[in-house]
């Protein structure tokens, strides 16, 4: 079970996209790497194929690391550590440690 899953609202915590929130598009949690929308945004240069159909220069983003990223609690509205825990039916659940609130 990962801390920072797809989907999530997160917040970037250092580099130049410092304060920075937005959703997680996609995690490797067996490389420690999240992308996320918007940030760490580098230059490739594309061939056209079936897939990307304009060649040239696109924008994309590039993956930055799990550590440089806290997790946005829905209720408190900040940028918080995640810390798990058991509910009564054994299901093991992410919670908020600022305010105990379950995650998911």
């Amino acid at each position: 079970m990962r801390k920072i899953r797809k989907n999530d609202e997160v917040m970037v915590i250092s580099g130049k996209y410092r304060g920075r929130k937005a959703k997680v598009q996609r995690a490797f949690p067996d490389r420690d790497y999240v992308i996320v929308e918007g940030v760490n945004m580098v230059k490739r240069h594309m061939k056209s194929t079936q897939q990307v159909r304009q060649a040239g220069i696109v924008e994309k983003e590039a993956p930055i690391h799990v550590s440089d990223v806290k997790l946005v609690c829905k209720k408190c509205n900040q940028p918080t550590r995640v810390g798990f825990t058991y509910l009564e039916d054994g299901s093991k659940v992410r919670v908020c440690r600022k305010c105990q609130e379950v995650i998911d």
